[in-house]
């Protein structure tokens, strides 16, 4: 994503992005939403194309506010508010003083940085946008000639992968993109107390808070609030299903009879006028308040804007998301109490089929979810957040509006998760038997949402966190984070390794080999690189006394020991060994006795077979050659004792380490 796929011809050639290029590759994924219509009607064009004097940003700030174009991404949108009221965190997501168009170092590409699963990620792009017409097609800014948001909103695309990917989405996950911190949703609709639902019904749903904005008095000028429609509201002149839009603010006023109003002033990222109601134009709620300032709040409006009083809002949208603030300093405020949480940590995790993927607390697996410690030197403040890798979906067709239902392709993005703490008395605890009493808390509900967040007060101690998906054996990679006020320390607990099958009629011996992929000497690849038999061998023997057993024989293990960021895709074939001349050698042409392929990014693959009798060799491998790693080989061989007076007469699977010649046969 930095910009290597650049070319530049000649030296005052202009950049042209080759990992992005101008053309229905970076406008579609697979042409499943409204904006497929536009094939062949698209050119690509440079801001000076488009106007005489392009510039990033306007001098007044209100006309750089982003304007939604014919791609249905209103809620990435919304999330860029914050960058032009937070100028700190604008410059981290567009570092300053870039060349722009009429400066001699002006070369036609511009960088960006987005937040992806813990770190700032660089992303760089060409100024070409797409347009119809020589105007901008998608997002733009209220200046005509500031085009900060278009070149913005084409580095997320990249990111994305296509234009068309952008189509609908979330606020809260734009939010966490731009800023590195949290958001929340919190509801305007009521659905009922939990109690009320089944773990299926819309769990979401039940999950989401209740609104109430007297709780965010502390960071009301600091956090970022959207509000968004699942209909088409009562008070829409034009709003169609599924649309964000940003609160700009709210104040509580005095009306002349003495009481208070509470007014919110709302952006639609449209632009343009789409609300009718007592405070539109001369509507009779401006009657109830002071002239003057009634003249005053007007007059902040500018196009796109509306008034609207609170029972209104919370009778016509359907909830709202808000973004925490982040200091200059990259320290999270709390949005429920002010308080700066100053301390942080964050993991990686994993849950995988088979081996940490144990469900919910429905499920007798639940034990196998990955466990992290929690341990707080203090009484302080603390959030908690699992946050998923996203998986792309395969797009359906979508009605014919800016924003599709979210809450559907959120299903299809991610699994429905949840988090559960425990206060422990000591690291040294019988598992079962705390998992059996409640939870200290928890996001009560699986939800369909990128990230979920825990919210308390918590005394000093030890707290074990398991997060886990509903539904048991569903993957998915996580990054789990903490923020708190008071000193924290976080740590994955080591799952212990799965025992071995109890069989009534056999044992298993186990045996471990540690060895590494070296680059230019080890490290082969798969067998779709003729490099494929430079990888370690570990030979083995199944000798004729475990034929007598019925069911698997062998079992392996391959575990790569590197970071979940920077996982390599690994595997594994056993190939069948052939005596000759007193010396070993495997048949190349020869297809693999048994394999653990495809190769996948994931710190272990097993796997358990049958085998016949006879001598063996297994061959781990990257799936790219030259990817350097250490790793652990576990081989474990089922043995069948017979009962008999002589030691020396057990029969076992023989495991022996030697050498092999690799042979052409």
């Amino acid at each position: 994503m930095t910009g290597e796929g650049q070319a530049v011809c000649g030296v005052e050639a202009l950049a042209e992005d080759l990992e992005f290029p101008s053309d229905d590759m970076s406008l579609f994924s697979n042409c499943s939403t409204p904006i497929a219509r536009l094939q062949g009607n698209i050119t690509w064009q440079r801001p000076q194309e488009i106007c005489q004097s392009p510039v990033l940003f306007p001098d007044n700030i209100n006309l750089g506010h982003a304007k939604q174009g014919l791609l249905g991404d209103c809620w990435f949108l919304c999330a860029c508010t914050v960058l032009l009221k937070n100028r700190h965190l604008l410059n981290k997501v567009m570092p300053p003083d870039q060349p722009e168009w009429g400066d001699s170092r002006y070369r036609g590409v511009f960088q960006f940085r987005f937040w992806q699963q813990g770190y700032w990620m660089e992303v760089t792009v060409d100024d070409r946008l797409p347009c119809i017409n020589s105007c901008l097609c998608f997002s733009s800014c209220n200046s005509p000639n500031a085009f900060w948001v278009a070149l913005l909103e084409k580095a997320y695309a990249k990111l994305h992968g296509s234009y068309e990917n952008l189509w609908a989405g979330q606020v809260s996950e734009a939010l966490v993109d731009l800023t590195g911190g949290l958001a929340e949703h919190w509801s305007l609709g009521d659905f009922g107390s939990e109690e009320e639902q089944g773990p299926e019904q819309d769990c979401e749903q039940v999950n989401k808070k209740r609104l109430d904005l007297n709780l965010l008095c502390h960071v009301k000028d600091e956090c970022v609030l959207s509000c968004s429609t699942h209909s088409s509201p009562g008070g829409a002149s034009e709003l169609g299903q599924y649309h964000a839009l940003t609160v700009m603010e709210w104040l509580d006023v005095k009306t002349v009879s003495g009481s208070e109003v509470r007014l919110l002033r709302i952006r639609n990222p449209w632009g343009r006028g789409c609300w009718r109601g007592g405070w539109i134009g001369s509507g009779a709620g401006w009657r109830s308040i002071d002239p003057n300032c009634a003249s005053d709040l007007q007059a902040k409006v500018v196009e796109g804007e509306f008034w609207l009083d609170e029972a209104e809002f919370l009778s016509q949208f359907d909830d709202v998301t808000v973004g925490y603030p982040m200091s200059k300093e990259g320290h999270l405020k709390s949005i429920y109490t002010g308080n700066p949480l100053i301390h942080s940590h964050q993991l990686p995790g994993r849950w995988i089929k088979g081996h940490s993927a144990g469900g919910s607390r429905n499920s007798s697996s639940y034990a196998t979810n990955p466990k992290f410690w929690l341990k707080v030197s203090e009484r302080g403040e603390v959030l908690v957040s699992v946050l998923q890798h996203k998986k792309w979906r395969n797009k359906e067709k979508y009605a014919q509006t800016h924003c599709v239902d979210t809450r559907n392709t959120q299903h299809q993005h991610y699994q429905a998760t949840a988090l559960h703490m425990w206060k422990v008395e000591k690291k040294r605890f019988n598992l079962s038997r705390m998992l059996n009493k409640p939870p200290c808390a928890s996001t009560h509900c699986h939800t369909y949402e990128r990230e979920v967040v825990l919210h308390g007060q918590l005394e000093p101690g030890y707290y074990l966190l398991i997060p886990s998906t509903y539904q048991p054996g569903a993957e998915a990679h996580f990054l789990i984070r903490v923020f708190s006020s008071s000193s924290i320390s976080l740590s994955a607990l080591k799952n212990s390794a799965p025992s071995l099958p109890l069989i009534p009629d056999g044992e298993w011996e186990t045996s471990y080999f540690h060895s590494l992929w070296m680059e230019g000497k080890t490290a082969g690849g798969s067998r779709n690189f003729l490099s494929h038999w430079q990888n370690p061998c570990f030979p083995f023997t199944v000798n004729d006394d475990s034929a007598l057993t019925s069911g698997v024989n062998v079992r392996i293990t391959l575990h790569q020991s590197r970071a979940d960021t920077e996982l390599h895709p690994i595997g594994f074939h056993v190939y069948k060994v052939l005596e000759e001349a007193g010396r070993q050698k495997i048949l190349r042409d020869e297809d693999p006795a048994a394999s653990c392929v495809p190769h996948c990014y994931t710190q272990d693959v097993s796997l358990a077979c049958r085998l016949p009798p006879g001598a063996y060799t297994i061959l781990p491998s990257t799936y790219e050659p030259d990817c350097s790693a250490d790793f652990t080989l576990s081989l474990s061989c089922r043995i069948h004792r017979k009962v008999v007076k002589s030691q020396e007469r057990l029969g076992r699977a023989i495991l022996e380490v030697s050498h092999i010649s690799v042979m052409q046969s």
